[in-house]
């Protein structure tokens, strides 16, 4: 039986997030055999960074792996997935699945053909605090879960403008594409991911084509607003089709104060977790002894999602079999919302997905 650690692991796309997930794979001992992007600079950074190999054509690598990380911008998703997953390979790839629903539908219709598997990129799940939410709701402690409001808010925090994040050519979008996504993602995992049937929201992009776009930190470097033509937030409204349904308020730039509180609201109980800090509260209610509220905290271990998340992609590339866990169909039901809400946007009406 292969060892997860001795699964042949490359990446595509050696930018931020490239470099990040290879030092969590050197952290861990992993099997790093290479890397692969077609910026050069890039790729002597890699090299000297961590010894390995790295090329400028992905076949190159493909030759010496067995799995591989896609890290690319949004828009190459499409093109290294689906080339990793034709030479066999495991992928794990990066949030969204792609910059576009047909391009991420593209890439599933691949994975479905092929030897390989694709993993999607959605690191919040294995946050411990969200694994023991979903612990209480396996356990019944919740009852239904009925509610998400989901929130991923940023007071200011445009990446660089001019980067590929602010293109929506590259990209496919801003706020709603970029962190969005995980918003989400995690709320139609914490209600065990329901058939969506409607979705009705706005997009809005009020500050990142200002000239006097005021701010205290800024990822990358600022092109100006020329560099940008992409939402910088959004809300929407999401129903399934058992009758849960999720409140979404996303923003990269927003004069409100910035908020990663997600709340779960149940039957018998609900809890309160910021995706931020990892601070977790368990709300409930009862009669026993006395009408009563109890607001419960709950403290977890400081875990490292990212390296949680790869440890379950070596584990299922050194079995050979696919996780049950960020599936690509999962990925898939994500970005046909993200699709709908863009449609309802420009249209001003609720999309119907049923």
């Amino acid at each position: 039986m292969t060892h997860p650690n001795d699964v042949a692991v490359g990446i595509v796309g050696l930018g931020g997030i490239g470099s990040h997930h290879a030092t969590k794979l050197t952290e861990r001992g992993a099997n790093l055999v290479g890397g692969m992007d077609v910026d050069a600079d890039a790729r002597a950074r890699f090299h000297e960074e961590f010894g390995v190999p790295a090329y400028e054509d992905e076949t190159d690598l493909y030759e010496d792996c067995d799995a591989v990380l896609v890290t690319t911008p949004n828009r190459f998703h499409e093109e290294y997935a689906t080339s990793a997953l034709s030479a066999g390979l495991d992928v794990l790839l990066e949030k969204p699945l792609a910059h576009t629903l047909d391009s991420a539908e593209r890439i599933a219709d691949a994975a479905s053909d092929a030897d390989g598997f694709c993993m999607v990129g959605f690191n919040n799940r294995f946050a411990e605090p969200v694994q023991v939410i979903k612990h209480y709701q396996d356990e019944g402690r919740f009852g239904e879960t009925t509610h998400v409001e989901a929130n991923y808010v940023r007071r200011r925090g445009v990446p660089g403008r001019g980067s590929w994040f602010t293109s929506a050519d590259v990209a496919g979008g801003g706020a709603l594409i970029d962190i969005g996504v995980h918003a989400i993602d995690l709320a139609l995992y914490l209600l065990d991911h329901p058939e969506v049937v409607e979705v009705s929201g706005d997009t809005r992009s009020e500050f990142g084509g200002r000239d006097d776009y005021a701010y205290v930190h800024m990822w990358g470097d600022d092109a100006g607003p020329e560099g940008f033509d992409v939402d910088d937030s959004a809300s929407a409204f999401i129903r399934g089709a058992d009758g849960s349904t999720v409140s979404l308020e996303v923003a990269w730039a927003t004069n409100r104060p910035a908020t990663d509180e997600f709340v779960v609201r149940g039957t018998e109980a609900g809890a309160t977790l910021d995706r931020g800090s990892g601070d977790l509260t368990v709300h409930e209610a009862g009669v026993g002894g006395g009408h009563h509220l109890t607001d419960a905290s709950v403290e977890t271990r400081d875990g490292d999602a990212h390296a949680a998340e790869q440890a379950t992609f070596l584990e299922a590339a050194a079995d050979g079999e696919a996780p049950s866990i960020n599936t690509v169909e999962e990925g898939l039901r994500v970005q046909r919302v993200i699709d709908a809400i863009y449609r309802s946007a420009e249209t001003g009406a609720a999309v119907r997905l049923d």
